[in-house]
């Protein structure tokens, strides 16, 4: 037990210099860090250097490491969860606007649709499709956002309607996950094992709800009071925790929408800044990385050959073009003008964590293959590679109209 424990140490101290080294890389090359921790886990792992398995010199407990690792891993996913629900803020919702309904919308259906007709067509299950599907409905709007802020637009009329397509985006794609982990997930029976599950979904999120709107911004303002040292990061720790855990036991879904409601919830009360800083120090510098590298420890690319590359080549097509097309034919929709709803649309492409986070979620609950995960995840390196350079380019030669409408909204 001793050297299991060693080893364990000593495989955390590996992850974690890897994880930041591959982000200040990935930094210096105007990509975002999420893309060199995951490319660092990616040479850990078997599609390169096998670090658990292959450096038996110093890893001889591969398997008890490996579920260790994976078990810090989706401590790291729930706290991502968490941190994206506090970055979004309820009255976004209503204050988003027409434009970022239609473009978020039709910017999930659409790439869920096609992605899920690539995988058919290339003999993948319906419920294994399905899933595949929503790893192309996912986007990771944090690195459109970097790329706009260096371009200056990021308060421009595109910018801001990105901002709201990302947040019914993200409620959308979290929405659609959970129910679809209850019709095809391992408690999923029959009509009526359905139905009820449906209605404890339903009465978990109402109950959930109820407490994060009523309930918890009491409790935060007592425990904020109180004499406790780092008092209220230990509740919030404690809530997400027990959100997550409530999710999956009493409502059927999965443990990452409640930390996801948890965040949102949390996000209302006066502390959210003090929350959302706690939080993001130990969930970047600890668990995160974990989360990202250990992507790569459980992908093997070299898994991927003949005929598989082909639908690699075709879903990561389909992964940029879908949502270039549904989510700028919603602005179009809208009222956009062509240049503004293209521009939209590209600023929708990188999946980035999200996307890893929901191929993540399907491989552990056995809903996808192994070698479909790998194809995933090569769909979310190329689409965060590629999202940047095209925005850069979009925007090059935008109109004086741009610059006006960011002049006007600062």
């Amino acid at each position: 037990m001793e050297n299991e424990f060693l080893e364990f140490i000593l495989a955390i101290v590996v992850i974690i210099v890897a994880a930041k080294l591959g982000g200040y890389i990935s930094n210096r090359f105007n990509q975002p860090s999420v893309l060199g921790e995951l490319l660092a886990g990616l040479l850990l792992g078997p599609t390169a250097l096998d670090m658990l398995h292959s450096w038996t010199f110093l890893f001889q407990h591969s398997e008890a490491l490996t579920e260790l690792i994976a078990i810090m891993a989706e401590l790291g996913v729930i706290l991502l969860m968490l941190l994206a629900g506090l970055e979004l803020h309820l009255p976004d919702l209503i204050n988003a606007g027409k434009v970022s309904a239609f473009a978020g919308v039709l910017g999930v259906i659409l790439p869920l649709g096609l992605g899920y007709g690539a995988a058919v067509l290339f003999n993948t299950g319906g419920d294994e499709a399905l899933f595949l599907g929503l790893t192309l409905a996912a986007t990771s709007v944090s690195i459109s956002a970097q790329t706009l802020m260096e371009l200056k637009v990021l308060r421009s009329k595109v910018g801001l309607a990105l901002l709201g397509a990302a947040v019914f985006d993200d409620i959308l794609v979290i929405l659609i996950l959970s129910i679809a982990f209850v019709l095809v997930g391992e408690s999923a029976g029959g009509v009526g094992s359905i139905v009820l599950t449906v209605v404890q979904m339903v009465a978990y999120i109402g109950i959930a709800s109820a407490l994060g709107l009523w309930l918890l911004p009491w409790l935060a303002n007592h425990i904020n009071r109180l004499p406790i040292s780092k008092g209220m990061l230990a509740f919030v720790l404690v809530v997400c925790l027990l959100y997550s855990y409530a999710a999956e036991v009493l409502g059927g879904v999965a443990a990452i929408t409640g930390a996801f409601l948890a965040g949102l919830f949390l996000g209302r009360t006066p502390f959210r800044e003090e929350i959302e800083e706690g939080i993001s120090a130990i969930a970047y510098a600890f668990f995160v990385p974990i989360f990202f590298v250990n992507i790569g420890l459980e992908v093997d690319l070299g898994a991927v050959t003949g005929s598989a590359w082909w639908f690699a080549a075709v879903f990561t097509i389909i992964a940029i073009i879908s949502k270039i097309g549904g989510s700028g034919l919603g602005a179009k929709f809208a009222g956009f003008a062509n240049r503004e709803a293209f521009q939209l649309g590209i600023g929708m492409v990188s999946r980035g964590e999200v996307g890893l986070i929901v191929a993540s979620f399907a491989l552990t609950q056995q809903l996808i293959s192994s070698e479909n995960f790998a194809i995933a995840v090569f769909m979310v390196i190329i689409a965060t590679l590629v999202t940047p350079p095209m925005l850069r380019a979009a925007f090059a030669k935008s109109s004086p109209a741009v610059s006006n409408a960011e002049s006007t909204v600062s």
